[in-house]
This record gives C-alpha cells, structure tokens and sequence, in this order.
C-alpha cells in the first residue's frame, strides 16, 4: 500500500509525533519570524514589505500608494499570513517613535506615543524612504541570491544588500521558541564611525569601537543612566541593559512655585499609560511629594508634575517617580541574531560590525562581477558596431539584398551572434558619423572601467576602501540634522539617593526641646529662648536645638553610645512630649550628654570623666537602629561627659578640681570607636568641660554679664602636652567653667 492512499492509517507514537512537529514549529519561529538577520537587520516580513513596494516601485520620489493595496501584494506574492499582522509591521516601520530611521513613509494616521491604533489600511498610504532605498540599493545587480516564494509562482530576496546598517541603527526584538531577541536602536553616524575603523582596522576591540558608539539612541530621547563598564560589558557579550529615564526640567512658577516638566520619556512607554499609572498611585497615596499631573501634550510631550509643597526637593521627587513608575524602564540587549550561515548565535559588537561589513564586501564583490559582465557584453556590441562603420555601403548591401542577412553579417565582417544581431537592430539615425564618434567614446570610458573593476576585484585594499567610503556617505547622509542628531543624553549613573520615608517629610524649620527629666519635644520655628516654655512640675528646660523636619539629630549618651534621631519624629504639639528614652534605648541611670545636628564631615571630641577621649567623625556617630552605636569605650562604673565640636587646632579642658589645660589637638586620635587616650591628669577629680579653639583667636569666656579674653600670648602659661594636669585658670574665670 502506498503512502498517498486516502484513508491510511499509521501507528505513530505521540510522543514522537509531537516533538517533531514541535520542533518544526520551534524552527519556523526561529528562522522565519522573530530573529533578525544580522546582515540586513531585517526580519522576513519587513523584508517581504520592502521588496514588494520596490517591485510596486513606491520610490521616494514616487506616489504614495493605499497600504491595503501594499498588503494585499505582500500577502499574496510573498508572505502566507493574515493581513493584520502585515499592516502591523507595516505601521511599525513608518512610526518615527517606534522607528529610529522609518523605512516607509506614512500618510494617514498611523498611530502615537499614546498608544492609539492606527487607521484602518484602506485609509492609510505609503511609499518608500531614503533609508529604504540604501537598503535596497543593488538589488537588481545580482548584489544577493534569491529563492522561489511560497508557492513557487515569483522569486524574493534572501537577504538584502543592506546599504544602512539597520540591525544597529534600528534595532530588533522578537520573542521564539526558547530564544529572543531585543537589540536597542543606535545613531547611524555612530554606527558608521565604529564600521569605519573596523573596516581599516580589522583587531580593533570593542572599548575602541565604543569611542564611537556611546549607547543606544531612542527614537524618543531620554536619558540614559549606565555605568560605563557595564555599558562595555553588555556590548562584550552581546547581554545586558540599559537604564531609560525620562527628560525632565523644573520650570519656575508665581511666588516661589516651580514645577516639573517632563519632554521626553523612555522608549516603547505608552504616554497615555504611564499618566494613568502615575494618577493611580496617586490616588493610592503612594507618591507623598506629588501633588498633581497634567498632560499638556501637542505633538510634543510636555508632562507636568506638580510637587505637593514647594519645599519639596526635585530630584528627591523624581527618583521616588522613577522608582515607581514607567519614567524610568530598562531596556534588555540580546544580540540574539541569524548569522550569514543562518545560524541564531547571540553576537557582541564587534561581531554584529564585522558580519555586516562582510556581507557589505560579499555584496560589492558581486555588484562589480554583474557591473563587468555587463561592461563585457556592451563592448562586445560597440566592437560590431565600430567594425562595420568601416563599411556601411556593404552592410546597406546586405540587409537590403541578402535572404538571410544576419548570417552574410556575421561571416564577411567576423561578428558574432550578438554583434550581429545588435547591427540588425540598429536604427538608420544611428549611421550618422556624430553616432560613431559617441560611441568610440562610450567605447573607451567602458574600457577604463573595466580596468578599474577588475583592479577591484583583484585587490582587497580597494575593496575595503570602498567600502569604507560607502559607509562614511551613509553616515553623512543619515548622521546629521533633524534625522541623525544624537536624540537621547548620555549621562553618568546617578547617586543613590535617600527617598525612605525621610525623604517624604516637608522640609520646614523646628526646635528640639529637652527637659532635665529627659523629656523631649519640638514646636515650630526657631525659637531664642526658652522662656515661655512650660514643663512637668519639677522640671526645666535643659537645652534648644534649632533644626529641620528633614534633619537627623545626634544623642549622645553617658553610656558611651550614639543614638540617630529623626526630628520628624518628634513629637509635636502642645503636650509635655514624651521621654527620650522611648526614641533611644537609654538605661535609667543614663543621662544626655548632647544633642545636636551633626555636621557632614565634622569631627566631634568626645570623652569620659576620667578624662581619656578621642575624636570621631559626624558619620561614625550615625546609627540606625535605636539600640544605638557604642563609639566611647568606657571603664567600669566610668560615665561619658563630654560631646563637643572639634572645629580649631587646640583644646581647654578643665576638670572639677579648676586645672586648666590647653594642648595641641592633633594630639588627640581620630578613631571610630575606641578607649581614647587621657586628655588631662586627674587625682581625686574628674573631666567637667573642654572646648576645641583657634589658638590664633585666644579664648573667650563669660565672667559675670561680661566678655573676657585671653589673646594666644597670655595663653603660654596653661600651653602644654595632653595628659598633664594644668594650672589653676586666669583670675575672673567663672566658676562654672564654661567657655564661649
């Protein structure tokens, strides 16, 4: 029985049966759907599309033609799926945010960055582009093979010549059957730099390649933000991303208020979703800064944020929009491509450069073969041609009187059968002795070019030279102006930026209140005085510290701890607030030594009652948790007493038995935790204040209702070493030994 009776039934097992029409349904994905070929950049359909408005001859220069007519031919000649899906790729080659260098030309509505779908195909037309054209450029020279359509009634091309370099500048993404592909659009200019150098310089690495290419360029701008090495290393291995933000600017309003402009946002970002994205967090309470948005959009994006208080900070209410939302997206790279030999490989730079300019030399080599043979069959003719002029009478005579003039040519004047017939079909017109003088003189221009042509292709150095030129027009035709400008910034990776909770409270001015008790609180504005404050009976006011609702305050402790306070955390209000000991986790036999708001890159000196200290910097006195940060190491039953700016180059200390001591400050370590060494000798007496002073700028004190000083040379008395134990202060000293 053979295989073709109808009705036959074969035993097949199904697990068989289906890996094999799965693994011909895997392949069919592959090779001829969704990965690009890295020669032409081009997938089959938008192939497929450009071939046929060639063959329809929609030209730049020509008319625009209805896209259902175009489909219908795409369809019908070349590519066996539903029209929707052509008109879609279509409509994708022609939109210029989509598109880096549209290759169809659109007429019509064909769709926006919002996301609205174009208008039906038998509203819309299009034509061919420039960059279409170089696309296409020596197709009808033999430049590459072609294969019978589908069902085997035409023939398309296999690959196109690939005059642009498509697969960079416009890049591809597609999705098979356990691969894809998504490669970023790119600036032509840059793209053609990097081909040049690799054309004259075939070792060169892809850090040098990267001279040229900076980074992707988006059809809708934006900023990207990528490290440089991780830039180097994604187009190294053909892997990676990129991170997209979009473009932004504070625009200035009445009376202090400002705005956030927002003109550009990142590729393949619908506009109409992202603003429906940024008002439902919005109204889910979830963007604290951010007061209002407006799409105040024309045919340019202008989005407008507006930050719930002008105290707000920009970029702090940026970053927290780009973490939450689509103004910042990162774009995958996967240079996942079908090869020369049709094989999917995930390429690198250098690689995807070097296949193209491969098939760039494969296609000239061809072009100047059909260019030779064609100069070879014209001078055949021109040769018939010059040899009969020497005697036209003869030729007359015999086509005018010979049965079979054709072979009587052939045999008196020893042409061949081209020559002959080209003599035959010559016009009368032609006979004038001006025609023979054009066609000496087309005879030797072709003789030269001839010669020139297969100089070339004898010699690869004028091979890639050639190229080389192709490539610089290309990129002088389409790397400058409104087209080939670079479109999105490059700029360095951003800062990690605080947007914690901290960073959502409104920036506004405070005062710290602490109570001897240990009771704290804050009231609004900057008070000079505690005055009119009231307090728990018993208790008094012990110190104010003006701050911010954004600052974060410094405890430190007798234990030897430093504890981080919000001062947002404070609390507010009319109250008596709460005990410091619910912010900080104090002991009860602990007590404040200080609070204050730590200067950035400040040095604290800090030390014990027994008189031993060192110093530290503001950003070792930071702690998260609210057990705190042991920074003074302290003996047993020892207390912490000191917490004091060091800003000068010399310290006064004094302990409780009045020995006054000034010394050097260098002489004291900076350390980020630690024991510290003595700053003054004691017996029977313990620390009781030191202050940090430019010698130069001597000492200041408070005796009664009035200033004393002391100038740096009456200071040599009590100038020493650390550890010594002093003398006895000036006279009029206060008792409280405090210094200002």
């Amino acid at each position: 029985m053979t295989d073709d009776v109808p009705g036959r039934i074969e035993d097949t097992n199904l697990s068989d049966a289906l890996s094999e029409r799965y693994l011909a349904y895997a392949m069919s994905t592959i090779m001829s759907r969704s990965l690009p070929d890295v020669r032409d950049g081009l997938k089959p359909v938008h192939r497929r599309l450009i071939y046929a408005m060639h063959v329809l001859r929609l030209d730049p220069a020509a008319g625009f033609k209805k896209c259902a007519r175009i489909v219908g031919d795409v369809m019908g000649k070349f590519h066996p799926h539903g029209d929707q899906s052509i008109y879609d790729a279509l409509v994708r080659l022609a939109q210029d945010f989509a598109a880096r260098y549209p290759m169809i030309d659109g007429q019509g509505n064909f769709g926006n960055i919002d996301g609205d779908n174009p208008a039906a195909m038998r509203y819309t037309e299009a034509r061919l582009t420039l960059v279409a054209s170089a696309m296409l450029t020596g197709i009808d020279d033999d430049a590459v093979d072609f294969r019978a359509t589908y069902d085997g009634e035409d023939h398309e091309p296999v690959v196109l010549p690939g005059g642009f370099p498509n697969l960079l500048a416009n890049g591809a993404a597609g999705i098979a059957v356990g691969m894809a592909t998504s490669i970023p659009p790119h600036n032509v200019g840059e793209v053609c730099g990097a081909a040049s150098l690799l054309a004259r310089k075939p070792e060169a690495t892809t850090t040098e390649l990267l001279t040229f290419i900076h980074g992707p360029d988006f059809p809708t701008g934006g900023v990207l933000v990528e490290d440089r090495d991780a830039i180097l290393a994604a187009y190294e291995s053909g892997r990676g991303g990129f991170r997209v933000r979009a473009k932004w600017a504070v625009e200035p309003g009445k009376h202090g208020t400002w705005s956030i402009v927002v003109t550009e946002i990142p590729y393949q970002v619908q506009k109409a979703r992202l603003i429906e994205q940024i008002a439902q967090l919005l109204e889910d309470k979830k963007l604290p800064l951010l007061g209002d948005v407006r799409d105040e959009s024309t045919e340019l994006v202008r989005l407008v944020l507006e930050p719930k208080s002008r105290t707000v900070d920009p970029p702090v209410l940026m970053e927290t929009l780009f973490r939450a939302t689509a103004l910042e997206s990162r774009f995958p790279l996967n240079m996942n491509v079908l090869t020369a030999d049709r094989t999917p490989r995930v390429l690198g730079l250098k690689e995807v450069l070097r296949q193209w300019l491969d098939h760039r030399q494969e296609v000239l080599l061809r072009r100047s073969r059909f260019r030779l043979a064609a100069i070879e069959k014209r001078l055949e003719i021109l040769n018939g041609f010059l040899s009969v002029y020497l005697n036209l009478d003869e030729v007359i005579r015999i086509i005018r009187y010979e049965d079979e003039p054709k072979p009587a040519l052939m045999a008196t004047f020893t042409l061949s059968d081209i020559q002959a017939e080209a003599i035959l079909n010559m016009r009368l017109r032609s006979l004038r002795r001006l025609e023979e003088e054009e066609i000496r003189k087309e005879h030797a221009a072709l003789t030269r070019e001839q010669a020139e042509v297969t100089t070339l292709l004898a010699d690869p150095a004028r091979q890639w030279k050639r190229i080389g030129q192709e490539i610089a027009d290309i990129g002088k035709k389409f790397g400058s102006g409104p087209l080939g400008d670079r479109r999105t910034l490059i700029m360095a990776a951003p800062a990690p930026m605080d947007v914690s909770n901290d960073a959502f409270v409104e920036r506004e001015p405070i005062t710290a209140i602490l109570s001897d008790k240990g009771w704290i609180r804050a009231v609004k504005g900057h008070l000079a005085d505690g005055a009119d404050l009231k307090f728990k009976e018993g208790d008094s006011l012990r110190m104010l510290l003006t701050c911010e609702t954004t600052d974060r305050l410094c405890l430190f402790g007798s234990n030897g701890r430093a504890y981080t306070l919000k001062a947002a955390d404070l609390p507010r209000g009319r109250g008596d607030g709460q005990p410091v000991r619910l912010l900080a986790d104090l002991a009860n036999e602990d007590e404040v030594v200080a609070l204050f708001v730590p200067r950035e890159g400040a040095r604290y000196l800090l030390a014990g009652a027994s008189g031993r200290g060192l110093l530290v910097k503001s950003d070792d006195l930071l702690a998260e948790k609210r057990t705190g940060r042991t920074v003074l190491n302290l003996r047993e039953s020892e207390r912490a007493v000191l917490c004091v700016l060091a800003e000068g180059d010399h310290v006064a200390i004094m302990g409780t038995n009045r020995k006054l001591l000034v010394f050097p400050l260098e002489q004291v370590p900076e350390l980020a935790r630690g024991t510290g060494v003595t700053l003054q000798r004691y017996k029977d007496a313990t620390l009781d204040f030191a202050h940090v002073f430019r010698l130069a700028d001597g000492l200041t004190w408070k005796s009664g209702e009035r200033s004393r000083h002391e100038s740096a040379a009456s200071l040599r008395e009590w100038l020493g070493d650390r550890g010594l134990v002093g003398k006895l202060p000036p006279s009029g000293f206060p008792k409280t030994s405090r210094f200002t």
